[in-house]
């Protein structure tokens, strides 16, 4: 069985405070999700100056601070960086963080298992060359792009050296949150259908019935922001899940992980092969009869157990003699008839 890489999306919802990363880290792992994510970033790097921000980035933050502004405060500097990735170590949960621009992509290099490309890079081509040219692996954010899109950022990376086999594709809303009609989550199958790489679900909807759907459907990556509490001011707070709710959508997939894993052969288990006699039915005789009566259909009864003789041979049993007198009752048995 393949296990899901569950991605715990904290983002830049430590609000610019390192204690708050500290504790994302330790509820990411209570929850027991494979990897806690950060972002990476110079707010010069990544956005102009007078860049407004978006509808929700407004109703979230509650103020008229440009995108610049919100991210300047966003940022975690190289110490602090070092700091979290140390302290992941010793908590026992991976490391990761998207770079948003190509010193940040450097930066992290030699720090995360993979890259995390960021839906709004999909169409930076500096950027994913310089991605590919690294060499990890990738998993890759698709939020507002259609399929030709995906492709052509696929065979950018491709082109530049990334083996397929290590490319993973994310469907993805970029919207926060997503309503549940704008989730399309078939259109990760149709990535899968088009390029032939493994997918996975990059979610924003409120809650944790998507996620859990996508990994029934076939998803081996799953990232989810969450948050310390989704009351806390900040852009992505409101469209993230508080960590008993991680923690739960985490449960979930592990279960759908185990409840997809089986054969694909409709046969019985063997945890249930205990209740078979118990929970299926046998023929019986209603009323008593003598050795060498005729079995007439109007005697003939289907009743539990089901460790006689099965209702699917009523019809050849009907119109037999008995070899042997019956009660009321009699579960028929093979060598009670000739």
């Amino acid at each position: 069985m393949n296990k899901v890489r569950i991605i715990a999306e904290a983002g830049v919802n430590h609000n610019g405070d390192i204690e708050k990363a500290y504790q994302l880290i330790d509820a990411a792992k209570e929850a027991g999700a494979d990897y806690v994510k950060f972002q990476t970033f110079k707010a010069e790097n990544l956005v102009t100056k007078d860049a407004t921000k978006a509808k929700y980035q407004i109703e979230n933050t509650k103020n008229n601070d440009s995108q610049f502004q919100m991210l300047k405060q966003l940022e975690i500097n190289e110490e602090d960086h070092l700091n979290l990735i140390n302290y992941c170590e010793t908590q026992g949960i991976k490391f990761l963080s998207t770079a948003f621009d190509l010193d940040s992509i450097n930066f992290l290099k030699d720090k995360i298992d993979f890259y995390k490309i960021p839906s709004g890079e999909i169409t930076n081509y500096p950027y994913l060359v310089k991605v590919a040219k690294l060499g990890l692996p990738i998993v890759m954010s698709t939020g507002m792009a259609d399929i030709n899109e995906v492709k052509a950022a696929y065979h950018v990376l491709v082109d530049n050296g990334i083996n397929p086999k290590e490319i993973t594709i994310l469907h993805c809303n970029t919207e926060y949150p997503t309503p549940m009609e704008d989730v399309n989550l078939k259109a990760m199958l149709h990535i899968q259908r088009e390029i032939g790489v493994a997918v996975g679900y990059s979610d924003h909807t409120l809650g944790i019935e998507v996620p859990i759907a996508a990994v029934a459907l076939g998803a081996s990556v799953i990232e989810k922001h969450f948050t310390l509490d989704r009351n806390l001011p900040g852009p992505d707070h409101k469209a993230s899940l508080e960590p008993h709710e991680l923690k739960a959508m985490v449960s979930a997939i592990r279960n759908i992980e185990k409840a997809i894993a089986g054969s694909g052969v409709k046969a019985p288990s063997k945890s249930e092969l205990k209740n078979k006699a118990i929970a299926r039915k046998s023929i019986h005789l209603i009323k008593p009869c003598k050795k060498g009566n005729l079995i007439e259909e109007d005697n003939m009864i289907a009743l539990r157990p089901g460790d006689g003789i099965t209702p699917m041979e009523w019809e050849s049993i009907k119109g037999k003699k008995l070899k042997v007198d019956t009660l009321a009752y009699h579960k028929l048995k093979k060598s009670d008839v000739l």
